[in-house]
């Protein structure tokens, strides 16, 4: 994984001018992030082609036209040039396209969502490469990682095989995070009640740095990890020593962990409660607590059921009125919740009883 010979120098001057951090943003360890910091500097050279010429002419013409040189040409009756007007437009225009057609393309290739499909320019995703999966749960002030395939779970230390995809599915217990691994790849947001998704892939071994971009309260500033980048026999011996260090995360383990504490240590679990991520990405681990997911299948109703059994479903026979009256029952204020389940995060014991009502749990 190489860059060109114009950008290579270009992302080892960058730290010199703008700090160490744009060493990592600008020189990573993942091709995902390659890509996306080539596009910066792309970016970056492609303005300055405007801005460098401006900046010279600015001091030129005040050279030029000062006041004491009366050598430089004086035209006060001067007010139009057909050849100034189309460069000063056909520049900026040019430019324009140019960014436009890089941020359409790139933003397709380099979509989050998408499986990656190679591992650096020179080579391709093998057809029977079996990714790494990670789900990630940001906390209150910690992050929570939770390996499916090997059964075992981190807080705050992430580790990879180096050369191998990765698939990040990723949520949030309380407030909106961002994850950001600058060596690896670019940041996304980790929102309560839905799921995200990041594909990634990191090329060169070593222990990098990973937080939340995205402020979500008092313990924010300690909302760090470290991504340790492996070779894949270091990979297998780091969740056989995980495995056999014990420990168990299951949902009231998960309820305690989800509290607001700063500046947490490393935690390892040789073992997670099947489910525990769909738990709490649909805001019920607690016992009682609605899923989001049943509160929209009830919503969707017989129609969804229907489709999602394969059966045909039937057209109403009328058309719904444009709007329907409220009915007295409902109380100015009240929250709506599907086919009367409490709203999620829930508990139903939580929500009063009323008339007739013929909920069970």
């Amino acid at each position: 994984m190489t860059r060109t010979p114009l950008f290579r120098p270009l992302a080892l001057l960058a730290p010199a001018l703008l700090g160490g951090c744009s060493a990592v943003v600008l020189d990573p360890a993942g091709d995902l992030a390659v890509q996306q910091g080539n596009l910066v500097i792309f970016s970056t050279v492609l303005m300055l082609l405007i801005i460098v010429p401006v900046m010279t002419l600015i001091a030129v013409f005040a050279w030029r036209y000062r006041s004491t040189n009366t050598d430089a040409p004086y035209s006060p009756e001067w007010h139009h040039s057909t050849a100034l007007e189309l460069v000063i437009w056909a520049a900026p225009l040019l430019i324009i396209i140019c960014l436009g057609a890089v941020t359409w393309t790139s933003t397709h290739l380099l979509d989050p969502y998408r499986p990656i499909g190679r591992l650096d320019a020179g080579r391709a995703v093998a057809a029977t490469a079996k990714p790494v999966r990670v789900q990630v749960v940001a906390l209150d002030w910690k992050w929570l990682f939770i390996y499916p395939d090997y059964g075992i779970a981190t807080v705050n230390e992430l580790a990879a095989p180096v050369d191998r995809p990765l698939q990040f599915d990723l949520t949030s217990s309380n407030v909106m995070n961002a994850f950001y691994i600058p060596a690896l790849v670019g940041q996304i947001y980790a929102m309560p009640g839905m799921t995200t998704k990041l594909n990634a892939v990191v090329n060169h071994p070593g222990n990098y740095a990973g937080f939340s971009s995205n402020f979500s309260g008092d313990g924010f500033s300690g909302m760090r990890f470290r991504f340790h980048a492996v070779s894949q026999g270091a990979f297998d011996q780091w969740v056989g020593r995980i495995r056999a260090g014990g420990g168990s995360l299951d949902r009231q383990g998960y309820l305690k962990l989800a509290a607001p504490s700063a500046n947490v240590p490393v935690a390892r679990f040789a073992s997670v409660t099947p489910g525990l991520f769909d738990a709490a990405a649909n805001r019920c681990v607690a016992p009682g607590e609605t899923c989001m997911s049943a509160m929209m299948h009830a919503d969707a109703g017989e129609h969804h059921a229907n489709v999602a059994a394969g059966r045909p479903t039937q057209k109403m026979a009328m058309p719904m009125a444009a709007s329907a009256p409220i009915p007295a029952t409902t109380q100015p204020g009240a929250r709506l919740t599907g086919a009367g389940l409490p709203m999620p995060g829930t508990r139903a014991t939580d929500v009063p009883a009323t008339a007739g009502d013929r909920r069970t749990f």
